[in-house]
């Protein structure tokens, strides 16, 4: 097996870690603007992501420490449109899911063939984003609804 790029690794390593410490703040704070008659399984349900997200920086930040290197103390980019609109939240919070899923992909193609713990990792945080991912997008349909519409996921209607 060939070599890892350790610097390009642990690179990749911090934005996944300021992503995922983005997700804690970002579902924690939707938690706080949910009403109405849903808010209580709602609620529950953004702040398990909010978890998710924190056991997340933690692996990342697990893997940083064990390459010799140090984590960062940055938390990604927070986007905020001052929405109390739950499928706003949710189209939001799957555009960052999307940001997310692109560093665990970009970490793969870097340690294919070179690192199979760290391939292991990735994959399965793969499948853990686009499952959550598929999660969110039958969210946004509405009942009864059984194909998926991409003009949805991105936000374009």
């Amino acid at each position: 097996m060939a070599e890892i790029d350790k610097e390009q690794v642990v690179g990749v390593l911090n934005r996944i870690l300021e992503s995922e410490l983005a997700g804690v703040v970002r579902y924690t704070h939707y938690s706080f603007l949910v009403f109405g008659f849903g808010r209580i399984p709602i609620v529950s349900w953004l702040r398990a992501q909010a978890d998710e997200s924190l056991m997340h920086a933690h692996q990342a930040g697990e893997w940083i420490t064990t390459l010799g290197a140090y984590p960062s103390l940055t938390i990604g980019p927070l986007l905020d449109t001052h929405t109390f609109d739950i499928s706003t939240i949710l189209r939001e919070s799957l555009q960052s899911e999307q940001v997310a899923l692109g560093h665990y992909r970009e970490l793969l193609r870097i340690v294919e063939d070179r690192s199979v713990a760290l391939e292991e990792y990735a994959r399965q945080m793969i499948q853990v984003e686009e499952l959550h991912a598929g999660e969110v997008d039958k969210m946004l349909r509405r009942p009864g609804e059984v194909d998926t519409a991409p003009e949805r996921r991105t936000g374009h209607h």
